[in-house]
C-alpha cells in the first residue's frame, strides 16, 4: 500500500508544481495536523484516496468546519483495509488554546481507547501532531513530545508511528525516518511517501 504522509506546511512539489495525476497512485494520504482545510481537500480531490487527519495546535477551525471529504481520526482507532490507525492529534499545551494538551491529559485521552485498542488486538500505525519524548522533539514546552506516546509504542509495538509538528528549519540534521524498537517514526513535516507491506518496511521518499 502506498502511503503519503503530511504535516505542517504546504508542499511546494505537491501543490505548487502539481501536475495532473500527481496524487493518483496513493492508496491513502495521512495528515498529521497543522495544514490548511483548503489544502486537505485538494489533496483528497487530486488523490481520490482516503485522507484520515489528526489536528495540530493550530487547527482550532477545523474542528467546527471540517475540512469536506476528509476523515478525521482524533481519538479513535481508524481500521482501513485492515490497517489498524490510532488517531491523537495536539501539542502539550504551551498556552491556551484548543488541541494542546498536558501530558495527563494526553494519558486520559490513550485510556479511554485502551478497550478498543484491546478489541482489536493492537494497532499498526500511531497517527499524531506532536512526537514522543526524546523521538524528534526539543526541550522546550511548545515543541516537547508526550511521554505517554513512548509508552503506547513500547507496549504495541506498532509498525509505523507517523507525526508532525517538527519542521525541518527548526535545526540542523532533523531526520526524517528513524527507528525506535523496532516501530519505523516518520516526520511527515512537509511530505513523505512510503510503501506499507506485511513486513512493516518502509520505502521512504520525502519532501
Amino acid at each position: 500500500m502506498r502511503i503519503l504522509a503530511v504535516a505542517d506546511t504546504v508542499s511546494k512539489y505537491l501543490y505548487d508544481y502539481y501536475t495532473p495525476g500527481k496524487l493518483s497512485g496513493f492508496d491513502l494520504i495521512l495528515a498529521c495536523g497543522d495544514l490548511s482545510r483548503d489544502y486537505l481537500e485538494f489533496l483528497v480531490d487530486a488523490s481520490q484516496c482516503p485522507v484520515l487527519y489528526v489536528r495540530g495546535n493550530h487547527d482550532d477551525s477545523l474542528e467546527d468546519d471540517p475540512p469536506g471529504g476528509c476523515i478525521c481520526i482524533e481519538d479513535t482507532l481508524y481500521n482501513y483495509r485492515g490497517i489498524r490507525i490510532v488517531g491523537l492529534g495536539g501539542s502539550n499545551r504551551y498556552r491556551e488554546g484548543g488541541n494542546m494538551y498536558t501530558e495527563k491529559q494526553m494519558e486520559r485521552r490513550i485510556k479511554k481507547l485502551r478497550m478498543k485498542i484491546w478489541k482489536n488486538g493492537g494497532f499498526d500505525i500511531l497517527l499524531t501532531h506532536s512526537p514522543a519524548r526524546h523521538l524528534n522533539d526539543f526541550d522546550s514546552i511548545s515543541h516537547r513530545g508526550f511521554e505517554c506516546f513512548n509508552e503506547l509504542l513500547e507496549k504495541y509495538r506498532p509498525k509505523y508511528f507517523v507525526h508532525g509538528h517538527i519542521h525541518k528549519n527548526y535545526g540542523r540534521n532533523i531526520p526524517q525516518l528513524t527507528e525506535h524498537h523496532g516501530t519505523t517514526v516518520i516526520n511527515a513535516c512537509d511530505y513523505c511517501i512510503f510503501e506499507y507491506d506485511d513486513g512493516g518496511n518502509a520505502r521512504q521518499k520525502s519532501g
